[in-house]
């Protein structure tokens, strides 16, 4: 198989910092390139990859201001798709652009639906030529047919394992209100625990009204951005992921990284929280900031081994690669 991937360019590939559907991509890219699958990523011309790089934007338009982002992802498509003849698939994780043009692409595309930032995009998804994947049965659109789910996976290597955790507890994601980081603060001042908050800030308001104020420095913690080097020790080393979200969340990836390195998850139940989280095995489900603290103080009943265990099972890069391989296949065919 000859496979395109069409990667976003608001980071580089895998990003430095921030960039969860760059890091995906990065990581499939990878295990395809190992699999011996014949791999070009369309990406930033600064990405770091073994399959063979291609592209037309110098880096990440998020990281620069000199790059204007709607002109340099048309240019990106426009290159990949003027490509696309000598690929037997192109699989697009860039999101509608793509979907927009596919009557142009050469090729059998699939799209990776990332999550839906609203019903205003949908049109490009009814109309466009495409396969599609959802990321979890729940952020599936009834006006769409799916070729399959595929849970995200993660880099287990990159994860250690620690098996003893340690007493505070952390939140990691866009610091906005969806992600519920004001709750996780009062979910952990009332637990008595200290609090580490890693992330970038997506909505400056709501930073400096609900956040930012609580930040001293000994009970809350705030450490920007967090770059791979970093996730693991910063995640296994907490006694637990606090993830009290107020939206459908699609996937959340940083759930899953938690719960790799040992480190269980106390999550609000909306959208794919279900069916990532293992009830009693990698975390507990709650109703609210109540619920929240009791599953806190009750957290080191969950057995951190068997939590890296479960998580391993389920959300290893190795199984998405087989996953996409499966799609790609059935696609083809």
């Amino acid at each position: 198989m000859k496979i395109a991937l069409l990667g976003p360019i608001a980071w580089r590939t895998p990003p430095l910092h921030y960039g969860p559907w760059e890091l995906i991509t990065s990581l499939l890219a990878e295990g395809l390139a190992a699999r011996g699958v014949d791999v070009t990523l369309f990406a930033t011309l600064d990405s770091h990859t073994k399959a063979t790089l291609d592209g037309v934007c110098p880096s990440g338009y998020a990281e620069s201001d000199d790059l204007d982002g709607r002109v340099w992802e048309a240019m990106h498509v426009a290159h990949a798709l003027r490509r696309s003849g000598s690929f037997d698939l192109v699989h697009n994780h860039l999101d509608w652009l793509p979907l927009a043009f596919s009557q142009h692409c050469a090729a059998p595309m699939i799209t990776t639906i990332h999550g839906f930032s609203g019903s205003h995009i949908l049109p490009a998804y009814r109309k466009a030529e495409s396969s599609y994947v959802s990321i979890s049965d729940s952020d599936r659109s009834p006006d769409l047919d799916y070729v399959a789910t595929v849970y995200h996976g993660v880099d287990l290597e990159a994860l250690p394992f620690d098996p003893d955790g340690g007493d505070g507890l952390v939140c990691f994601g866009r610091i906005h209100p969806d992600k519920g980081t004001h709750a996780a603060i009062e979910i952990a001042r009332r637990s008595g625990r200290r609090l580490t908050l890693c992330g970038i800030v997506h909505d400056e308001a709501y930073f400096r009204e609900l956040v930012e104020p609580h930040i001293d420095g000994e009970q809350v913690v705030y450490l920007g951005s967090v770059g791979p080097s970093d996730r693991g020790r910063i995640l296994g080393g907490s006694a637990a992921l606090l993830h009290p979200i107020a939206f459908a969340e699609p996937f959340g990836l940083s759930v899953v990284e938690s719960m790799a390195c040992g480190t269980p998850v106390v999550a609000y139940p909306l959208g794919s929280m279900p069916e990532v989280v293992d009830e009693g095995v990698t975390g507990r489900l709650v109703g609210g900031v109540d619920e929240a603290v009791a599953a806190v103080n009750g957290i080191e009943a969950i057995d951190r081994g068997g939590c890296r265990v479960r998580a391993r099972e389920r959300f290893g890069a190795d199984r998405m690669v087989d996953d996409y391989l499966r799609v790609y296949r059935k696609v083809i065919r």
